[in-house]
Formats: C-alpha cells, sequence, structure tokens
C-alpha cells in the first residue's frame, strides 16, 4: 500500500513536472511567435509608412506644378495687359504730339489770315478813296452828278427798249395774223366733230316733272320775281313752254342743273316759293351736293383699294358722278377705267396700285372749278402734280391723248383701257345698233308666255326675266332660259356673252285702313 501510495505520487510529482516544462516551452514558443509577429508588424508599418510618405510626395508635386502653371499664366495675362497699356499710352501720347502740332499750325495760319484781312481791310480803304476822287473828278469833268448820269442812261435804256417792243410786238401780230384763219379753222372744225348736237342737249338740259300746270305759276311768281331769284342764285335758266305738267333745267354745269334740281324740288314740297326762301334753300343743297361730292369720292376711293389720296382730289373724283362724256357717266367710266388698268398691269408684272390710281384720275381735269382753255389730260397733269401724286401716274394722265410724250410703261396702259371703256358696245351714246340688239333681246324675252318683265342690263351682257308666279311654274322657268339662250345665239350676233336669268316669284300684298 505504501508503495502504491509512493508510486502514485511519483507519477504524480513526474506528471507536474512533465506539464511545467510543456507549460514553460509552449510559453518560449508564444513569446518567439510574438516577438516575430510584432517583427512583421513593424516591417508592414514601415513599408506603409514609406508609401504614405511617396503618396504625399507626388501630390505634393502635383499640386506644385498645378499652381505654378496658374501663377505662370496670369503672370503671362498681366504682362500682356501692360504690354497692351504701355501701347495704348504711347498711341496716346502720339496723337496728343500730333493734336499740338494741328493746334500750332491753326494758330500760325489764324495769324496769317488775320494779317491778310487787316491788309484787305487797308486795301479797300484806299481803293474806296481813290474812288471817291476819281468820282469827283469825273462829275467835275462831266458837269453832272452820280444820280443824274444814272436817270439819264435810264431813260434812253427806257426809250430804246420801248421801241424795239413796238418792232417786235408788230412782228409778231402780224406773223399771227398770217397763221390765225387756219387755226380758228381747225380749232373750230375739231371742236364740231367732238361735239353732237344730241349729246350737248343731254347734258345740258334737265326735265323735271310737276304734279300739275298751278305750279308753273308759283314757280314765275308775281311779275316773275321768283324765276329771277332762282337763276340767280342756282345761276339754272328755267324753261317753261306748253309741255303738261314739265320745266327744263338748262345750264351746262351738272353740278348746278343738280342744286336747281335738288331745290325746286325741296321749295314745290315745302310750298313757300319767295325770293328769300328761295336763296336760303339753294344755299342749303348747295352744303349738301358739296358733302354729297367729297362722300361720292371718298366712297370710290375705298371701294378701289385706293390709299393716301389728297383730299382735293377725292372731292375732284366725286365731282366726276355729276359729269359725263359722250353721254356715258365719268366717274364709272374712270372706276371702270381702273380696274381694267389694274388688270392690265398684273399681267404685264407692273405696279398694280399705281395703274389704279392713273386710271381713276385720268380724266380728272374734266372737273376743273373753273372754265379753263387747257386740255383736259394736261389740266389733270398739272391737279395730279399739284397734289404729289407719282411721277409715272402724272405722265399716264397727261399722256392719255397724246398731249405729251409717254415716258412710262404705265401711260400706253391708260391709253389703252380708256379707249376699252369707252369703245365697248353701248358705253357711249350714239350706237344704234347696239340699241337695237337691246330691244330685240327684250322683245324676244316678252314674246312668250307668263313673262310679265323683261330688262337687258350691264350692257346687253345680262337679259334679266321676270315671270308671274301665278300663271308659270318652276320648270316653264327652266325651260325659257333653256330655250332663249338657244334662239339669242341661233338668231342674234353679239360680243362675248349674255346671261339668262329668269326670276319667278310670288307676292303678298295686305292692306290696313
Amino acid at each position: 500500500m505504501d508503495i502504491i501510495v509512493f508510486i502514485l505520487a511519483g507519477l504524480i510529482a513526474g506528471l507536474g513536472l512533465g506539464y511545467v516544462v510543456f507549460v514553460t516551452a509552449r510559453k518560449n514558443q508564444l513569446d518567439s511567435e510574438k516577438a516575430r509577429i510584432l517583427e512583421e508588424a513593424k516591417s508592414q508599418g514601415e513599408n506603409l509608412k514609406k508609401d504614405r510618405i511617396l503618396e504625399a510626395k507626388e501630390k505634393y508635386m502635383q499640386l506644385r506644378s498645378e499652381y505654378e502653371k496658374e501663377v505662370n499664366k496670369r503672370n503671362q495675362e498681366i504682362s500682356n495687359s501692360e504690354n497692351r497699356i504701355r501701347q495704348k499710352e504711347q498711341s496716346l501720347d502720339d496723337k496728343l504730339k500730333n493734336f499740338k502740332q494741328k493746334e500750332d499750325e491753326l494758330t500760325s495760319k489764324q495769324q496769317r489770315l488775320d494779317a491778310q484781312v487787316e491788309s484787305y481791310k487797308n486795301k479797300e480803304k484806299e481803293l474806296n478813296s481813290l474812288r471817291d476822287q476819281q468820282l469827283s473828278k469825273l462829275e467835275a469833268i462831266a458837269g453832272l452828278t452820280q444820280q443824274d448820269a444814272k436817270e439819264q442812261m435810264l431813260e434812253a435804256i427806257k426809250a430804246k427798249s420801248h421801241t424795239e417792243g413796238l418792232t417786235m410786238a408788230k412782228t409778231i401780230i402780224e406773223e399771227a395774223k398770217l397763221g390765225a384763219t387756219r387755226e380758228a379753222k381747225r380749232i373750230v372744225l375739231q371742236t364740231i366733230q367732238r361735239t353732237a348736237a344730241e349729246l350737248a342737249i343731254d347734258n345740258t338740259v334737265t326735265a323735271f316733272p310737276l304734279e300739275s300746270d298751278d305750279v308753273k305759276g308759283r314757280i314765275i311768281g308775281r311779275e316773275g320775281r321768283n324765276i329771277k331769284a332762282f337763276e340767280a342764285a342756282t345761276g339754272v335758266e328755267i324753261l317753261i313752254d306748253d309741255t303738261p305738267e314739265t320745266i327744263v333745267l338748262s345750264c351746262y354745269d351738272p353740278i348746278r342743273r343738280e342744286v336747281a334740281r335738288v331745290s325746286l324740288e325741296r321749295l314745290i314740297r315745302d310750298g313757300r316759293i319767295h325770293p328769300a326762301r328761295i336763296e336760303e334753300v339753294v344755299e342749303k343743297t348747295r352744303k349738301q351736293i358739296e358733302e354729297e361730292v367729297i362722300e361720292w369720292g371718298e366712297r370710290t376711293v375705298v371701294d378701289l383699294g385706293i390709299t393716301g389720296l389728297h383730299p382735293e382730289l377725292i372731292r375732284y373724283v366725286g365731282r366726276m358722278r355729276f359729269r359725263s362724256s359722250y353721254g356715258q357717266n365719268l366717274l364709272k367710266h374712270s372706276r371702270e377705267v381702273a380696274r381694267l388698268c389694274a388688270t392690265m398691269a398684273a399681267e404685264m408684272g407692273l405696279n398694280v396700285k399705281l395703274a389704279k390710281r392713273a386710271g381713276l384720275l385720268h380724266d380728272i381735269g374734266k372737273c376743273p372749278d373753273n372754265d379753263e382753255e387747257t386740255p383736259h389730260a394736261l389740266l389733270g397733269m398739272k391737279l395730279c402734280e399739284k397734289f404729289g401724286e407719282h411721277p409715272e401716274v402724272c405722265n399716264a394722265v397727261g399722256a392719255h391723248h397724246d398731249e405729251i410724250e409717254m415716258t412710262s410703261l404705265l401711260s400706253p396702259i391708260i391709253q389703252a383701257c380708256d379707249a376699252i371703256s369707252g369703245s365697248r358696245p353701248g358705253a357711249r351714246r350714239g350706237d344704234e345698233q347696239y340699241v337695237e340688239r337691246i330691244k330685240e333681246m327684250e322683245n324676244m324675252a316678252l314674246s312668250y308666255p307668263g313673262v310679265e318683265k323683261a330688262y337687258a342690263i350691264q350692257a346687253g351682257r345680262e337679259l334679266r326675266i321676270i315671270m308671274g308666279a301665278e300663271k308659270t311654274n318652276d320648270e316653264q322657268a327652266d325651260v325659257l332660259a333653256f330655250e332663249l339662250s338657244n334662239r339669242i345665239m341661233t338668231e342674234m350676233r353679239y360680243p362675248g356673252q349674255v346671261k339668262i336669268t329668269v326670276i319667278r316669284e310670288k307676292r303678298a300684298v295686305g292692306v290696313a285702313k
């Protein structure tokens, strides 16, 4: 037992010693491992430190390089600015030197001019003195003063000029007498050819219908006072004859005839006809007609799209409403010419506005405020020039009857369109074939049953037929238009085309009592 205990104690002691030896060895091993790890960590830390230092140095070098570049760039800009400033300063210095030199030169010139002026003044004084001395000597020699000599010279010149003037006037009169008869015959013949008796009657008289012949006595008045006052106020002659319920107003001026017609109509309607009332009504009517003239002119230029026309020319355009040329209303003729000119100018690529303007104004010389012997084309050109119209318009107005030379392409256009408007069928009086053709067309339409009225309008270009609604129907109206158009094509001769318009309407009339 003791041996076993001893053996166990020995084993325990051996085990403890072995454990101590093992622990000691393990500790030494761990210490060496720790030392190795510390050494490796120190080595890595040194390497990392060196890398960070190198990176920092590289970053520093890069930033330093960029900074140096920026500094160099700014220094370069500053240097360039300084160079420019120095150049400008140098240029300003040079200019100041030049200005100074010029100022010195001008000062010296001014001084020389002042000296010359002073010298000229002295010389002028000397010349005036010498002239006065010479005049005094001449007056003493001639025994006349300067004023007396001037008067004698003027008298001699007047006498000589008077004699030469009388001789020249006598020569001119003799030359005029040689050609006066021939020229007078030519002017009279041309005037007769351009004027027809029928036209003069149509353009100088107006028939005024009356309700009864009793009104004639009131118009004449006691001892003719009313008719004399009326003729004196209007400048229109009243012709009273045996024609029942009609008197005639005669005057070459259509505006005055219109004033007389409207005034007489108002006087008869009012019933008070005496000299004082006549003068009052005539004055009011004259103002009204003037306003209508301006209104017609403004309406015309607006319809044609013409702008910027002088107010006085607008008034002349309105006056054309009361004028006629060979039985053709002058305003309608001018409007037609304006539209024709615009169409022709557009086709030729010319200024349409100027063409329309010239077409409207081409006969403006036929409406003067006072009678002038100047041809109407030249008078119209003068009016256009006076009121600031375009030179091409003025030339076209003046040259449309070849009174002056044409200098613009608009001029022959105006001349051609004037001839077209004046010579078309039915435009002017005297076309007997046109009148017969119009009557034949109307009679042909009236020959059909159910036709109540037939009118040929637009210079025979349209036939307008009115049928009774009770006696006909719509199918008959269509048949009539077709048959009548065929008859006109086969039986009649006409220029252009004729439009057939058939109107069938029903009217209901009621009377309230």
